[in-house]
């Protein structure tokens, strides 16, 4: 593998493991992500330039819907964030959307209780069918669902919820006639190329279909409340996505601080990775069982190298043991063998 008999564990700068797919080192133990990758400073100019797309798009739009922009809630600390920027710092009118998949942790409703009532914004919860999320999840615990390109990216749990999430929300978004749908994606999960991204309904048919498809085989029919239907595409301009965490200041410790005085608080029935979501440890074991590799690390490595975190923070998060309750807790409500065995 790479220019090495045999690979080294992890990358000498990141934190992306030999069993990472299609990773290759160099001679200094360098991955081929950290070889390519462009410093910070190159990205300074990108980031500006979104930025000013970003303001464009609110000057376009503002004041003429019902809402400006639907925000995709999930009660985490980034989404957290995000929404406050949104309302705060650009004064939108929002609508605020949390998918509940059943397994939220036991702090997010207050969280999200205290931040939507402190921010003046409006909110929905949307909570899909519990046994055919079930039967979902369960099945992406066993078999291989998704691309490998976003095998690397999510665990297939994960991948499922924020499909259903994200088409959910731009069928709400084309039922109420709003134009934006704003995400809370941290910078390691998703480029600044991506961070405005101006759907069509060409796109959003292939889009959609790479969730649709592998969950129908799953679910069938079931799911189609959850997805863009045939009437919307021949009658809807389409909303944009946007994630602004891409192009604005990211610093998880002023992020911690700005949304503490919202009165969120940190969770503490979750893992290392998540501030929301007690079926992320079940699908992070998962996923490191059937692949070989956590799923975060893709996330942890891009934040790395970009300087939001240390290396030996990243490294942390990825080899803190997941909690054994949590593990048996989830799985009996899946009503899957325990994972800690």
């Amino acid at each position: 593998m790479g220019n090495t008999e045999k690979a080294p564990l992890l990358c000498s700068n990141c934190v992306l493991p030999g069993s990472f797919p299609g990773i290759r080192f160099n001679q200094e133990g360098l991955c081929n992500y950290c070889v390519d990758y462009k410093s910070k400073e190159a990205g300074v100019d990108a980031k500006s330039e979104y930025r000013e797309r970003f303001e464009e798009l609110i000057s376009r739009y503002k004041g003429k819907y019902p809402y400006d922009l639907l925000m995709c809630y999930s009660g985490g600390k980034d989404s957290t964030y995000t929404l406050s920027i949104l309302r705060q710092r650009y004064e939108l009118n929002i609508l605020a959307l949390t998918f509940d998949n059943g397994f939220l942790s036991e702090f997010t409703p207050p969280n999200i209780r205290n931040v939507v009532e402190n921010l003046g914004v409006d909110h929905i919860y949307y909570k899909p069918n519990t046994h055919v999320l079930g039967k979902i999840f369960r099945h992406c615990i066993d078999n291989d669902v998704y691309s490998m390109k976003a095998v690397e990216r999510a665990s297939n749990i994960c991948t499922s919820c924020i499909g259903i999430l994200k088409y959910s929300a731009l069928r709400f978004a084309l039922e109420k006639d709003i134009p934006l749908i704003g995400f809370g994606w941290s910078p390691g999960q998703a480029p600044v190329t991506s961070s405005i991204i101006k759907n069509n309904p060409q796109m959003v048919r292939k889009m959609q279909a790479t969730i649709y498809n592998p969950l129908h085989r799953i679910a069938g029919d079931a799911i189609n409340p959850y997805f863009v239907d045939e009437t919307f595409f021949s009658s809807h301009s389409f909303p944009c996505y946007v994630h602004p965490l891409a192009f604005l200041d990211y610093d998880e410790k002023d992020i911690l601080r700005n949304i503490a005085s919202l009165g969120w608080t940190m969770p503490q029935d979750v893992d290392a990775n998540s501030t929301n979501c007690i079926l992320n440890s079940f699908a992070n074991v998962a996923h490191k069982r059937r692949y070989g590799f956590h799923p975060y690390s893709y996330e942890m490595a891009n934040l790395v190298r970009e300087g939001f975190i240390e290396r030996s923070e990243a490294l942390d998060r990825l080899n803190r043991r997941e909690d054994p309750h949590l593990l048996r807790y989830v799985g009996e409500k899946l009503d899957y063998p325990d994972l800690t065995a």
